[in-house]
């Protein structure tokens, strides 16, 4: 729709009071949201906003300042001094002034300020000198790119126009000083976002290929070549007329996504959150069933950040060229295809890629294998990115390419040739499979990035934790590493490993399919391509079983290990698992998640080396337990008598399901609980460094309500309960552990434990706990749907019991909730296995009724309605 400028011109009388004022913001912002429903080109709207803008404070300046008019200037600088205003910018303003300031101008200004603020508009503004401007500018990148852009508004042009000069002039900043600054500028400001594009919640503006690269390029151009335009760049040679209109529309993208941002939020905002994400598309028109909007939208965005980062590389290393090493470089062929020139491998000539596409896998290849190539030249990453675009089938059909492959993937820098095909999207042109997940979106909690970043980041941490940086914190991993065999299938498996995420069914299956036809397309023997498969069908299965089932429980570990079937097998797994869950977000992967893989890799390995039947010989473990615990009880000095006679209180589950460590800090707190004549209960929170988790001990008279009791004041104290060992003594006595940790996943901190400790003796006397009143939904968590989902499980070593998996929204003081609902249908609760995934609890129940027994059909029944009724009607949105 048209924008019609003379709609406004009623409120912009000779004397604009503050009703006026606010009608006119109100109005032009009621013009914009209409147009831009109507799908004007945002650069329009952005432009248009910044000129109205410009009437506003034009009228407001010349009603405030009118006897000081030549000797005071309103400049506009930084983005509304490029005349580009959203619907929650800055409007950043100078006002220049003269060495010989007035106390009444003084007033003027801060007349002009109170009217703005007034108006409740976001200003940045500063009142210099010219002198003080430069001043600024010298000591400070970011304000000297600020005054660059500046504009006049109003007052004294030539003041204005004598600050330009200056400010243009080398004498303010040099082009090679201006273009080092703003280079590592980018780079810090990267390196906060990861140095990726690939952020589920990308900020629009500062995320690596947002708006700020833009911006930085147009920043260089403006210093160095004097171009105000992308126009200006295409005609002084530095962008093909191509490049121009695809960085134009690049930046109209994002700022759409921008524009309508802020009219949702109603407010300044960059970050494209959860939150916003479905309105956001259904203003921009994306449609579609459940979260396709959403995915579409941010593919889209994806697609384009990847261009913008691209383009942004490309010029910045032209740049480079031109303005910093302008002195002659020697070139020194190194293969026919390419030769060095200082340290950028470029290619030969022009058309090499166009003639011989095998050339752009050999780019790769050569990189990796001559030391003194240090990045890819200028020249060769223009003839990279126009080739991709022709290619007109994937490059793995060619056998030259499979072979360059190959020689790739056995290589020892094989993983930093990936994240470079990654970094320059040469993985899509190589395999079509791999395009189909690139900038494939997760609308979730539970990853920080894209399938295809997430998965090249898996390969990062494998090679980090084969260096020495991760034999401390990743000892067994880092040790497996180094004498894997055929590294090279760890490699492929983990790069396939969610291949098949985005195309509907099971991605671990459609993955493990296409992962074995790559590998024998690849001249992979039978056996390499099933290992291949196997580990892409089952690279959830040690995490799941870890974290989601009894790893105490030695069916458990049988029903694994026949699973794992071999070493061999067990060790590319572990390595695959802890790199999966390393990449998946930052806080996904702690201590305590690592010793429970741990535990679980040698229990495994034990029962692979010794054969199921010995390993389940349970009364064996139990006296073999007993022995080397006994014998370290008395070196610390207890009484052979006193400890038999406790342990005589024990079923024989305890010293199955408890480590020889945990046994001995048991006993040893009990028996000195006893021996002080105790009858309150005993409450003992200890740090566990091996296990990265600290272990909350409660042995006292039982009671029904117990777990929900110490779940609910847990709960109120911000702590998360990952493990619940619950038990009861022959004596009745309740002997319950929880593994608890901070929000982080870190253990609890040393100062907290006293006043934990007295919180959990304080609700033990009381005679019931109060489960904590509903509490509305975090940010993060109102946007998901997670529907409930309750399972009773079959597995041959739960035969005395019935396993609940409970499946819902994470919603505050769930476990709380949960302990509520099994003491009103009188159950007993054995142990739990609590796992968040994201926004999801998926947590693992081990029951029996009053008498001990299995849960029957109706008791199920029973559970399975209060738990919806308990959880769904929760949920306060």
């Amino acid at each position: 729709m048209p924008l019609d400028p003379s709609q406004l011109d009623p409120f912009l009388s000779a004397a604009v009071d503050l009703p006026q004022g606010r009608l006119f913001i109100e109005n032009l912002d009621n013009q914009l949201s209409e147009a831009f429903s109507a799908n004007t080109p945002v650069a329009e709207l952005v432009h248009y906003r910044a000129q109205q803008f410009d009437r506003l404070l034009q009228a407001l300046w010349n009603q405030c300042t009118a006897i000081s008019s030549q000797s005071m200037a309103l400049i506009a600088v930084g983005g509304y001094g490029r005349q580009e205003l959203l619907p929650g910018s800055d409007i950043d303003l100078l006002v220049l002034i003269t060495d010989t300031f007035e106390p009444h101008q003084s007033k003027q200004i801060s007349h002009f300020l109170t009217l703005l603020w007034d108006l409740h508009l976001d200003i940045g503004h500063s009142v210099r000198t010219q002198d003080e401007c430069i001043e600024q500018g010298k000591k400070d990148i970011t304000v000297a790119t600020s005054l660059m852009e500046s504009r006049l508004i109003a007052g004294a042009a030539p003041m204005f126009t004598e600050l330009q000069q200056v400010l243009d002039s080398d004498l303010f900043w040099s082009s090679e000083a201006f273009f080092e600054a703003k280079c590592e500028e980018q780079k810090q400001r990267h390196q906060r976002y990861r140095n990726t594009v690939y952020l589920l919640e990308p900020d629009l503006k500062h995320n690596p290929g947002g708006l700020r690269d833009l911006q930085t390029i147009g920043w260089i151009a403006r210093r160095h070549l004097g171009s105000h335009s992308v126009e200006e760049m295409a005609i002084s040679g530095f962008l093909s007329q191509a490049e121009a209109k695809e960085l134009t529309g690049c930046r109209d993208s994002l700022w759409r996504l921008r524009f309508a941002l802020h009219l949702i939020s109603g407010k300044k905002d960059n970050r494209l959150l959860f939150d916003h994400q479905r309105s956001v598309a259904q203003l921009l028109g994306w449609s579609g069933e459940g979260n396709r909007p959403v995915e579409t939208m941010m593919r889209h965005f994806y697609q384009v950040v990847r261009r913008v980062s691209e383009l942004n590389e490309l010029l910045l290393e032209l740049f480079d060229e031109h303005i910093i090493n302008r002195q002659p470089i020697t070139c020194q062929p190194i293969t026919a295809q390419f030769e060095l020139r200082g340290p950028q491998l470029e290619i030969r000539h022009p058309s090499i890629f166009s003639e011989d596409p095998s050339s752009l896998l050999a780019l790769f290849y050569t990189l990796i294998t001559q030391p003194q190539a240090e990045r890819i030249g200028a020249v060769t990453l223009r003839e990279l990115y126009k080739v991709k675009q022709k290619l007109t089938a994937p490059l793995c059909q060619s056998e030259a390419c499979r072979r360059l492959m190959l020689a790739i993937l056995r290589h020892p820098k094989a993983i930093e040739a990936f994240e470079l095909m990654h970094h320059y999207d040469l993985l899509s042109s190589y395999f079509p499979e791999w395009k189909g997940i690139v900038g494939q979106m997760q609308f979730d909690l539970l990853h920080t990035y894209t399938v295809d970043e997430h998965t090249i980041r898996a390969l990062t941490k494998l090679r980090l934790i084969a260096s020495a940086e991760g034999q401390s914190n990743y000892p067994l991993c880092h040790q497996l590493l180094q004498h894997l065999y055929k590294p090279e299938l760890l490699y492929l498996a983990t790069l396939f490993h969610d291949i098949g995420k985005g195309k509907g069914g099971n991605h671990s299956e459609i993955g493990a399919e296409t992962a074995y036809e790559f590998c024998r397309l690849h001249q992979l023997s039978h056996k390499e391509s099933e290992i291949v498969s196997w580990l892409v069908r089952h690279h959830l299965l040690m995490s799941t079983t870890a974290q989601r089932r009894d790893i105490c429980d030695p069916e458990v570990i049988r029903e694994f290990s026949l699973q794992a079937g071999d070493e061999r097998h067990l060790d590319l797994l572990y390595c695959l698992t802890v790199a999966d869950m390393n990449a998946t977000n930052d806080k996904l992967w702690n201590d305590w998640k690592g010793s429970l893989l741990r535990q679980l890799y040698f229990a495994t390995q034990r029962m692979l080396r010794q054969g199921p039947e010995l390993s389940m010989d349970v009364r064996r473990q139990i006296r073999d337990r007993q022995r080397r615990c006994r014998l370290q009880l008395q070196k610390r000095g207890e009484s052979t008598a006193l400890i038999d006679k406790l342990w005589q209180q024990f079923k024989s589950d305890y010293f199955i399901r408890y480590s020889d460590e945990q046994v001995i800090n048991h006993t040893q707190a009990i028996l000195a609980h006893q021996q002080q004549g105790e009858n309150s209960p005993l409450v003992s929170i200890t740090s566990d460094s091996a296990r990265g988790s600290s272990e909350l001990l409660l042995y006292c008279n039982n009671r029904p309500n117990l777990f929900a009791s110490v779940a609910t004041l847990l709960s109120q104290k911000r702590l998360t309960i990952h493990q619940a060992q619950i038990m009861t003594t022959r004596e009745e006595k309740a002997l319950d552990s929880f593994v608890i940790l901070e929000p982080d996943g870190s253990p609890l901190s040393h100062h907290r434990i006293p006043k934990i400790q007295q919180a959990l003796l304080h609700a033990l006397k009381r005679p019931t706990s109060k489960v904590r009143k509903k509490e509305r939904l975090s940010r993060r968590l109102q946007p998901f749907r997670v529907n409930t989902r309750i399972l009773f499980l079959q597995t041959a070593g739960s035969h005395k019991h019935t396993l609940m998996e409970l499946k819902t929204l994470d919603i505050p003081g769930l476990l709380a909730r949960v302990g509520a609902v099994f003491q009103e249908c009188k159950l007993q609760l054995h142990s739990a296995k609590i796992t968040t995934i994201g926004e999801q609890a998926q947590d693992l129940f081990m029951l029996t009724d009053r008498q001990d027994r299995p849960l029957d059909d109706s008791l199920k029944r029973q559970l399975t309605e209060k738990l919806l009724q308990s959880l769904n009607n929760d949920r306060e949105m």
